[in-house]
Parts: C-alpha cells; structure tokens; sequence
C-alpha cells in the first residue's frame, strides 16, 4: 500500500518532467526547478512550456549559459509565428560586459564604484561615501571630489537611498587628459591594480566613489537589541555570489532594485527646486516654509530632501518640529527649533541632535490639549532669528480640529510658502490658499477679511512673542503666503490597523537612538546600560511632575521609577525645600536641556538615580523632571545582558483586574487581553528600592 501511494505521488511528477523534457530537448534544467515543476498546475505547466519554447525560439542556449533569458527579451505577440533562431551576437567586451555599475573591492572593508554619468546604485546598509573623482548626489546632498567623507544611512524602514552620478562642470580635455586627471587624483587612495581596472572602464563625466565600513555606536547599540538587526541589512539567499556581492558584503551593504530606492514626483521636484531658488535669492528676507499634509504622504521625506538641497548653496537651515509623534532630530514628544549645519542622509533614529531649543509636550498627540501645544510653539518660536530659512514640519493630523488647528498654525507662524501634500490615497484636504486661509475660523482665531496688497495683524498672536529689539519699532505685518501643491505617489504599505503599531517603532528606534549617545566610542565594546553609572540626584534638587495623567502624591516615586523624564529648567527656585520630592501642580512651559532614564530610586539617602547623555555641565540648570506618556522600548528591560536571576522590572505575575492595568485605562476587557489572562506575556513593573 505504501508503494503504491509513493509511485502515484512519483508518477505526475515523472510523466510531467518527461512531456517537459519532450517539447524541448535541448533545455537543461536544474535540481530545483525540476523539484518545482511537479508543484505546478496545468496552468503553470503550460505557462513555463510557452517560456520555454519562446527562448528556444530565441536562441537561448541554456547549456553553456546557465541563465535564464529575461522576460522582456523573450515576450512576443501571441498571434506571432515563432521565427528561426537568429546567429549568436559576439559577446561585449570592456566596460559594456560590466553590471551598471561596476563594483570592485579596494581591500577589507572597502569597495569602489564606477558610477557612468546619470547612472546610480541603489543599496540597503549603512557605508561611508568618498567621492574620489566627480560628483554624485545622495538624497538631494552633492558630494564633490575633495570634500570630506558623508556617512550615510540606508535603512529597511524608509525608502533605499541611491548614489546617483550627477553631471558636472569639465573644461574642454581629451579622454586620455580626463584619464592622466584622474590616475592623478587616485594615486594616493588606491593601489595600481584598482587604478588599472578603473582606467580601463573610464567613460567621460564618470563618477568614481569609494564605499568603507562603518560603525558607530548608536547604530552598534540599535542592532544589539534582538529584533532589531533587520533595520540596516536583512540576509536573504543570494543564488550569485560573486567579487561584487562578497566586496559589498565586507562593507555592510547590499545592492537593491532601482524600484526599492527613493522616488519623488515631478511636483516635489519641482517644489523644492523654487525653494531652493527663492532661498538662495533672499530678496524679500529668509523665506519660512510649512509643508502640511496628511499622514503617509512623504512629507518628512521632502523636508529632509529640501534641508539637503539648500545645504549645497548655503551654509546652514532652520527647522521648527510641531510633529510630536514623528520628530525628526529629537525624541518623540518634543517641540523644538534646530539649526542645521549637516546634512541629513538617514531615518531619524541616526541623526539625533541637540536643538537650540526645545519644549517637552510629554505625549505623541495634542488631541486633548491643543491649547497647551499652540502655546508652547509660540515659546519655541519666538527663538527664530531670521538669519537663515525656516522648515516647519507639521502633524498628519488634518481633519476636523485638526485643519482647525493647522489655520491657527499658519496665521502665528506667518509662513511664505506653504507646502501641501496630496495623494489619492489619503483624506480630502481643502486648498490651504490665503483667501481660504483669511474665511475660514481657526480652533482658537476666528476668521479675517484681508484688504488686497495690504496685508493683516494679528494682535492676539503676535503680542506674547518675543523678537529681537530691531524687530518690535515697526509692527509684525503678515501679507499672506504662496500655496504649493505637490501631488504625492509616495508608496507606503501602512493601513489604519498596523499604522499606530508602526509609528510605535518608529518612536521606539527614536528612543534608542537618543540612548545610543550613551555608549563608548568605536572601537570600545558596548556596554549593557545597567552597566554604566548613573547620576545621583537629591529629593531637594529637583521638582517632579507628571505630565499625561493625575496621580496621586503618594504614587508619584512609583510614576517615575524607571521612566522616560524630560530634564528641563524652570525660572521658580526650588533649592529652599528641606526634603522632597517637590510636586508641581501644574505643568510649566520651560526649556528641555534632555532626556534619561530613572533608573531606581534610594528612600533611604533620598536620591534619584538618572542615566542620561546629557553633559554633566548642562546637567546643573536641571531643577525639573517632567514624565510623560512616552515610555522606554521593552526591549531595554526584556534585553539586559549579562544579569543573573530575575531581571529588573520585568514580570509575568501581571493581574489585570487592577485598574488602569490594560493600555487604555478603564476600557473593557477584549478577546486579548482574555487571551494574555490565560497565557500572560512578561509586563514591566516598577519596583521602589
């Protein structure tokens, strides 16, 4: 009976490889495609028969080869007749034989890239990128032979960025005087045998680009956390391995499709190409520019595209946060106003900086307290200088109080030009045009009519900001602003279900790479945040308030052990108060100077004990600890190497009837959290010591 089950499950799959082999005789097929052959319905077989036929027809000889025809080579009308097979072409030789673009490793950990001109490579990983002769282009910033090495940042949770070969200014030589040139400029990175293989596939206007490993520690600390590995480079089973693919490996990249890379519409292009143009003009002062929009839509793409555009021309741009969920140069939660000097060529998480000024919000959305989030920009704000332009990113959230909110925005921040995106995917957004803008009543303004070429004032705005002394003789006048469309194809693979749990990552990633400053420099060794010191902090020194919820007093040092605090600055003197904790009843507007963990509290010599990157100078004008809704990655606590026994903080005897314990206090019981009741996951608790 066994046998006879074994040869009715052997026999399609013979008598289907043997009618296969029929049809085209001179076809060889591997192990693997004659093991998938008998998976295949009729559908399928006949399919891959007309394939067949087609590249036999074409000439394809698979015996000497070993690879497939391509699909656009071998497609013919079906009405066609199948045509005799044309003589063999003799195979190219020189640069033409190469993959576009050519990759030869220049040694451990280095790789070089012959880029021709308007040709790119498109790659997931993180590198350091030197321009050794011409110039090339990454995510909108030009790198010109010369100028310092950029370190660049290609992450799976964004769009790939591509090195693209950019066109540049030559005088009138020869190609063997471009040659001598650039044998010239190679001579002293790269040895004979790589200046020979470069010369030898040398084309005019070509790009030469050297690629080199690198680390740092906040990426060494991201990719230490299980799960995480995947956000930089993802194994995947390559059926190729050649010089390229081991010289990219050394490096820490992999080559992608051209379709993974950053795309932008014709409309963003050319968007950024007249801010670019009215920025560098500065006729009528430093233009300030609002990009709006619905979520999903690329606008944090753009702004990074634009910051990296106008660092070509000039030397320095502004940028206001409003995004409390999607920050860019901060933690999640912030409000805060940075002066760009680098550029920008990586997801968030890789570039965390120190603003000139921040304001902690404490939480990732303002829809319950929007008044709160319109007066603390309007703190943040009346920092701007007006020395350089302005970006202001704002929320996604433009619907309803929303849009409300964002017409407020505009008539405070009186922007030039207003940027808003649009996608066929997202909601319907009105035309934010300055006569829509002027009718329409704002969440707390209410509409104004504005007289033709004369501008309006808003008095209830502009008399709580602060401007230089120059700035107050003559009165804030605001004459409108130019609305610029851009229509958005930006692919994303975000659905209402997954885009909170999504947007969670990125906050995470946020978080961690704010904690990543805390880690040694490369070369050292990581080390396990349990296993740094932290700072001792008395009762006394600081005052305590806890920003998203009302907690009881004698819950407070529970709220706080083990948290995510905001080390802010406040004006009120609280040096005076003998003992502590000093709770604040309301919560202050006042600068943030950074961010730590409360790693555990001492009742008994009354100390906090804070980790934080924050410089131990900057740490003495703290005298605030603001908590918030934003909280410490699990995988901080799940993750503590080299601990022995019980981690900290972390248990499964979690009882769920306690209220507030599911995420949303007070909602009922769901199916998952049924679910968790009978097999409970491991939940972080805090302890006081």
């Amino acid at each position: 009976m066994a046998d006879s089950q074994s040869l009715l499950k052997r026999g399609p799959f013979r008598s289907t490889w043997l009618r296969a082999r029929k049809t085209r005789t001179q076809l060889v097929l591997s192990r693997r495609p004659r093991r998938r052959l008998g998976t295949l319905r009729w559908c399928g077989r006949r399919r891959l028969r007309r394939r067949l036929l087609q590249a036999q027809a074409a000439g394809a000889d698979w015996r000497e080869s070993g690879c497939p025809v391509s699909r656009a080579a071998t497609r013919r009308p079906k009405t066609a007749a199948p045509s005799p097979a044309p003589a063999a072409a003799p195979a190219p030789s020189g640069p033409a034989s190469l993959p576009i673009p050519p990759v030869r490793p220049a040694g451990p950990g280095r790789a070089l890239v012959l880029l021709p001109l308007e040709q790119g490579f498109t790659f997931s990983g993180i590198c350091r990128v030197t321009c050794l002769y011409g110039q090339v282009q990454v995510f909108g910033f030009t790198i010109s032979q010369g100028q310092p090495p950029q370190d660049v940042f290609s992450a799976y949770t964004h769009s790939r960025l591509t090195i693209n070969a950019v066109h540049y200014s030559m005088p009138e030589k020869s190609k063997k005087e471009m040659k001598r040139e650039a044998r010239a400029l190679l001579r002293s990175h790269l040895n004979r045998d790589d200046r020979c293989w470069l010369m030898k596939n040398f084309s005019p206007l070509c790009s030469i680009v050297m690629l080199e490993q690198l680390k740092t520690p906040t990426v060494n600390f991201l990719v230490s956390h299980p799960g995480l590995s995947y956000v930089f480079v993802q194994e995947s089973p390559t059926f190729q391995i050649n010089s390229e693919h081991l010289a990219l490996r050394s490096v820490g990249i992999r080559r992608e499709k051209k379709k993974n890379g950053l795309r932008l519409t014709e409309s963003a292009l050319s968007a950024m190409e007249e801010l670019v143009t009215v920025s560098c003009e500065e006729v009528d002062g430093c233009p300030v520019i609002l990009v709006c929009g619905s979520q999903d839509v690329g606008k944090s793409t753009f702004n990074r595209y634009l910051i990296n555009q106008l660092l070509n021309s000039i030397s320095c741009v502004d940028y206001l946060e409003c995004d409390l969920g999607q920050t860019e140069f901060t933690p999640p939660g912030c409000i805060s106003l940075l002066n760009i000097t680098e550029p920008v060529l990586g997801p968030p998480f890789t570039h965390q900086r120190t603003p000139q000024k921040m304001v902690y919000y404490g939480k990732p959305a303002c829809k319950n307290n929007c008044e709160n989030y319109i007066e603390i920009i309007k703190y943040v704000f009346s920092s701007y200088k007006r020395e350089s332009p302005l970006i202001i990113n704002t929320m996604g959230w433009v619907s309803d109080k929303g849009l409300l909110l964002l017409i407020d925005l505009i008539r405070l921040l009186s922007p030039s030009h207003v940027v808003q995106f649009s996608s066929g995917r997202s909601k319907y957004m009105p035309s934010l045009t300055p006569d829509h803008v002027d009718d329409m009543d704002g969440l707390y303004t209410k509409s104004k009519s504005r007289v033709r070429d004369r501008g309006f004032q808003l008095a209830e705005f502009t008399e709580s900001l602060e401007f230089a002394d120059e700035e107050k003789e003559s009165p804030v006048v605001f004459t409108g602003h130019k609305l610029i469309c851009v229509q958005s194809d930006f692919a994303f693979r975000k659905t209402p279900r997954n885009r909170e749990s999504h947007n969670k990552v990125l906050r995470d990633l946020a978080v961690l790479g704010y904690l990543g400053q805390l880690q040694p420099p490369v070369p050292k060794p990581l080390c396990p945040l349990h296993g740094l010191t932290p700072y001792q902090v008395p009762f006394n020194a600081v005052a305590l308030r806890i920003i998203h919820a009302d907690v009881a007093p004698t819950h407070i040092l529970y709220a706080v052990n083990a948290s995510w605090v905001g080390l802010c600055k406040i004006l009120d003197d609280v040096r005076g108060y003998a003992n502590g904790p000093i709770l604040l009843a309301q919560t202050p507007i006042c600068d943030c100077l950074g961010f730590g963990i409360c790693r555990g509290i001492d009742m008994e010599k009354r100390l906090y004990h804070i980790l934080t990157p924050v410089s131990p100078e900057e740490l003495r004008n703290v005298n605030c600890l603001l908590v918030g809704a934003i909280s410490i990655p699990q995988c901080v606590f799940k993750s503590q190497h080299g601990l022995e026994g019980t981690i900290p903080y972390i248990t499964t005897d979690y009882n769920f009837k306690l209220p507030g314990a599911s995420e949303k206090i007070g909602a009922r019981e769901t199916e998952e959290t049924r679910e968790e009741k009978v097999h409970p996951k491991p939940k972080l608790y805090r302890k006081i010591n």
